[in-house]
């Protein structure tokens, strides 16, 4: 009985080991990461940017070009003017000018004179005044033409201790030098003729007229 017990369990025993044999081996499985999201932080909103207003730069205003400058273009100055002989006046006359081209200019001048003159075997002593209008023409750096039309009014004798003012025209031509003195002002000396040779003129024909004088800016 022992025996066949004993029997039993071995061929059980048996059938358990071939079982196991016969059962394929499980090959472990490749692993398979599990790759988890990382958490997405948002970037924190900036707060808006507040819109700045520039002030629109403002037009520089332009200079005048020098050359347009009507100031550029004046000159002033006066002379002293003399004559000398049976007629002589000695006399102030102020001016100012305007230089329409470089080389061309026009211009005024007022003038007083003191006057002696030797009339009728008698010398008498009187005030001249007036006015008149010139025109230049700077030939080169120191010499120019001189035009000018001038009136004044004189104290006129018609016989001993008569006399009365008239008005009496003239037109000189003529030319002058120009000497510099530094800076814009220089020293000027004309000599004037008068072409008119008005009956009324004290002068006599083609007598020459003297000027000296200083400009500044001519």
């Amino acid at each position: 009985m022992k025996f066949i017990l004993t029997s039993i369990a071995l061929s059980l025993l048996l059938t358990g080991i071939q079982a196991q044999d016969t059962i394929p081996a499980v090959q472990p499985q490749d692993t398979i990461p599990v790759v988890v999201p990382a958490e997405v932080v948002a970037p924190a909103e900036q707060p808006a940017a507040e819109p700045t207003t520039e002030p629109a730069p403002q037009a520089q205003p332009q200079k005048p070009a020098e050359k347009a400058s009507w100031k550029k273009k004046m000159y002033y100055g006066g002379y002293i003017n003399f004559s000398l002989g049976s007629y002589t006046s000695i006399g102030i006359e102020p001016m100012v000018g305007y230089k329409i081209i470089p080389r061309l200019s026009v211009g005024a001048k007022i003038r007083y004179d003191y006057v002696k003159q030797d009339l009728y075997g008698e010398t008498y002593e009187y005030s001249n005044y007036g006015g008149s209008l010139f025109s230049r023409l700077s030939l080169f750096k120191r010499l120019y033409l001189h035009a000018e039309y001038s009136t004044y009014n004189y104290e006129s004798y018609t016989s001993i201790n008569s006399s009365e003012r008239i008005w009496v025209p003239y037109f000189f031509v003529g030319a002058g030098f120009r000497q510099a003195l530094g800076g814009r002002a220089s020293l000027n000396v004309q000599v004037l003729f008068d072409v008119l040779n008005n009956e009324n003129s004290p002068y006599r024909d083609w007598e020459p007229f003297y000027s000296v004088g200083v400009s500044v800016g001519f």
